[in-house]
């Protein structure tokens, strides 16, 4: 018995297959190989194309297939974890009206900002724990303001997981998560925010049925079912966004658990059993996915939009006139070659959309203190790593203020967490003990299925086999070290 976890980024689609035999993660494939474009048909915009997510999921399944000998008919549910934010707009039959407008996109930023104004603080933060912002709801609202044609064909909104998990139902649906994500939430009643939609002149017709986290959501249609080769009676049992699902493929599931990842954006995100929220809208509150109505659990969650995207754009920078492109591995080796503080050099991860941290401005990227004679490759990227990490501390810090608490982290040894380096900033500027386990997010999105499906009693059952690789704890010289280090960055901001 098979369970499929898919996870749905910007730069890739990743697909993992769960036994339920011998509780593990038998296989995994990322399509395509190089990263996925985004298109920016004008500055802070991001784009994509959901028919290109649908095909690489079709062709990464079939990887599965001829290049790990998967025998598909034995997969029993799916389990879909996705980029957040992002806005699908699809006509009756499911056919994408326009680009994806994805969650770095900012173009929406003003709107939200309006809303939170004309509906009111106090109601904002009573009902959905924040502003509307930059996010879904805000770029519908965008579309109908400035595309009335496109809007007037489209037939459901959805996120990008709801698009994919349609493509394989052919029937639309949206999570109570996603609403959540999408500044759609009433926390505090359990419900659709109708009062956003009616805000912004939205038609609830356009939101499809919502459906929990887990459970029997929806069947393959069996027509998808035949031309990928798969069970017709498979089940779709999982969805959510990619940080709460990072957050479930790490076990952090109770309050005071923290995850963090430092993918395509770098994210910190705790598990509170309150309707907690910043008053300055620098950090936001999902729906995690275990919550309840008679059990709260939210996801308080500070993002930095330029992470894995600053570490591929170095790479591309070092990699020009080269015949062969440079690997991450390289950028680990060349950060190892430069002691803490890269001689003074200061590198500010702001360039990719509006920073959340920032109450959602345009922040630009940065690099302070740059001497000729003195800085080199190595001192670049260090800088870098230190500029990620130090950007997340800042808000690590803002999220302490609202309630955040807790002294163990818990990341998959993925992406920038495979650095060294990067492992020994975060660990020392947090002051924090770090648990590097073997994971990612398509297996915890095939883990989730496995339980929505019924194989698990619990979630925590479903996560008893997650292996623990490493524990590194901070060491008291290092942590007021990156102390001062991260200071300096800190007055450069404000500066």
């Amino acid at each position: 018995m098979y369970f499929l976890g898919i996870d749905l980024g910007s730069s890739s689609v990743k697909l993992s297959i769960f036994d339920a035999n011998s509780q593990q993660s038998i296989a995994a494939v990322g399509e395509p190989k190089s990263e996925m474009a985004m298109e920016a048909l004008q500055p802070g915009w991001a784009e994509q194309d959901p028919n290109q997510w649908w095909k690489n999921v079709k062709i990464a399944l079939q990887r599965l297939r001829s290049e790990h000998e998967i025998d598909l008919t034995k997969i029993k549910a799916i389990g879909v974890a996705y980029q957040m934010h992002g806005l699908v707009l699809t006509d009756k039959e499911l056919n994408p009206v326009r680009p994806s407008i994805i969650w770095c996109d900012s173009r929406a930023a003003a709107i939200g900002d309006k809303a939170f104004e004309e509906i009111g603080e106090e109601q904002c933060h009573d009902m959905i724990l924040g502003s509307p912002g930059n996010f879904t709801a805000s770029k519908l609202k965008w579309v109908k303001e400035n595309e009335p044609e496109i809007y007037q064909k489209a037939a459901y909104m959805m996120l990008p997981g709801d698009y994919i998990a349609a493509c394989f139902s052919e029937k639309p649906q949206i999570s109570k998560g996603g609403l959540s994500e999408g500044m759609l939430w009433h926390f505090k009643e359990q419900r659709l925010a109708t009062e956003i939609l009616d805000h912004y002149g939205i038609s609830e017709d356009l939101i499809p049925e919502v459906v929990s986290n887990f459970g029997d959501q929806a069947v393959i249609s069996s027509t998808v079912a035949k031309e990928l080769g798969l069970s017709e009676d498979v089940k779709i049992t999982y969805r959510a966004g990619d940080q709460p699902n990072n957050a479930m493929s790490l076990n952090v599931l109770s309050p005071g658990e923290i995850a963090t990842t430092a993918g395509t954006s770098a994210v910190i995100y705790s598990v509170s059993e309150n309707h907690s929220f910043d008053r300055d809208n620098r950090i936001n509150t999902f729906l995690h996915v275990n919550n309840k109505v008679n059990e709260i659990r939210n996801g308080v969650m500070v993002c930095i939009n330029g992470s894995g995207i600053l570490y591929q754009w170095l790479r591309n920078i070092l990699s020009s006139g080269r015949e062969k492109i440079v690997d991450y591995e390289y950028l680990n080796e060349m950060a190892a070659q430069s002691k803490p503080g890269s001689e003074g050099l200061l590198f500010h991860p702001f360039g990719n959309g509006v920073e959340r941290i920032f109450q959602n401005r345009e922040v630009s990227s940065g690099i302070s203190n740059l001497n000729f004679n003195i800085h080199k490759t190595p001192h670049l990227v260090r800088a870098a790593c230190e500029g990620i990490v130090f950007a997340m501390n800042y808000g690590f810090e803002i999220m302490q203020e609202v309630g955040a608490s807790g002294k163990t982290v818990r990341a998959g040894k993925d992406n920038l967490f495979l650095s060294p380096v990067f492992q020994e900033i975060f660990v020392n500027t947090t002051n924090t003990t770090l648990q590097l386990y073997k994971t990612n997010g398509a297996d915890g999105a095939a883990r989730g299925a496995a339980y929505g499906y019924g194989h698990y009693e619990s979630l925590e059952d479903a996560f008893e086999s997650l292996e623990c690789l490493q524990t590194i704890k901070p060491q008291p010289e290092l942590v007021e070290t990156y102390k001062s280090i991260y200071n300096n960055w800190k007055k450069a901001i404000k500066n």
